[in-house]
């Protein structure tokens, strides 16, 4: 039987998920598949899924973030979970206050007498920062949030690890400023922070028998875990590395996850 030789691999337009996409697409061109690489914000991949453009996505967060993506209708989710995203509000692991342990510990005047009080995000963490914001009374005990475009909020984050400065920050993981261990997540007492997600593949609904059994069982058996999706994404902004190139040294053994 002949298979299909090409295939659409849509992503989301920011570099964690480019830099997973770029994994999968190393997959893909083992096994001869001939790529066209989509990506977009999250309004354009869903027409793209409803029109039947996107044959392969990478990665919908399921079973929350990404939940209309991943309607029947239009897409079957693959087997494998590729790593598993999770917010955390987190510190420079280098700065070191005794007792804070918890993002409830902010609030505690000995603590919040030496963070800064001002936590800079990224936009489209703001919803669930501000649940954060009221399940721990932190306006009331003079936080305020700061929210930038992501490069901006990425710069100030990255500015505040580098000085081991007294910051809050809040970030999803896996992410580039985790890597190496430079981040210390804090316990969520309340459970404000949503629950962990799973990264998954899509497939287009009816493509399946279309496309070569032992490329969907490699598909659906990949695993990169958020330690790699980390380095992945460190490399890209760090050193430069496009994600492709980025994806080549992981492949080689060139990118060990420290974190």
């Amino acid at each position: 039987m002949s298979y299909t030789s090409s295939l659409t691999l849509g992503h989301l337009d920011s570099r964690q998920h480019e830099a997973a996409a770029a994994a999968v697409l190393r997959v893909l061109e083992a096994h001869d598949v001939e790529v066209a690489m989509v990506a977009a914000d999250r309004d354009t991949l869903l027409r793209h899924i409803v029109g039947g453009r996107i044959d392969l996505l990478a990665t919908a967060w399921l079973p929350d973030i990404d939940a209309n993506w991943s309607d029947p209708a239009y897409m079957e989710t693959l087997g494998g979970v590729l790593y598993r995203p999770f917010l955390m509000w987190a510190v420079p692991v280098a700065l070191e206050i005794a007792g804070l342990d918890s993002i409830a510990d902010l609030c505690r005047p000995e603590i919040a007498a030496r963070l800064d009080h001002t936590v800079v995000l990224p936009r489209r963490l703001e919803t669930y920062a501000n649940r954060v914001v009221a399940a721990y009374g932190l306006a009331e005990a003079g936080y305020r949030l700061e929210v930038l475009d992501s490069e901006a909020a990425y710069a100030r984050a990255s500015a505040a690890l580098d000085a081991a400065a007294a910051a809050v920050l809040p970030l999803w993981q896996p992410h580039a400023l985790a890597h190496g261990g430079r981040t210390r997540p804090l316990e969520d007492p309340l459970l404000a922070l949503d629950g962990r997600q799973e990264a998954r593949l899509l497939l287009r609904v009816g493509l399946r028998a279309q496309v070569d059994p032992d490329l969907l069982d490699e598909l659906e058996e990949l695993t990169l875990g958020n330690a790699v999706v980390s380095a992945l994404e460190h490399a890209m902004r760090r050193d430069g590395l496009t994600a492709d190139e980025a994806a080549d040294a992981w492949q080689r053994g060139r990118l060990t996850p420290r974190a």
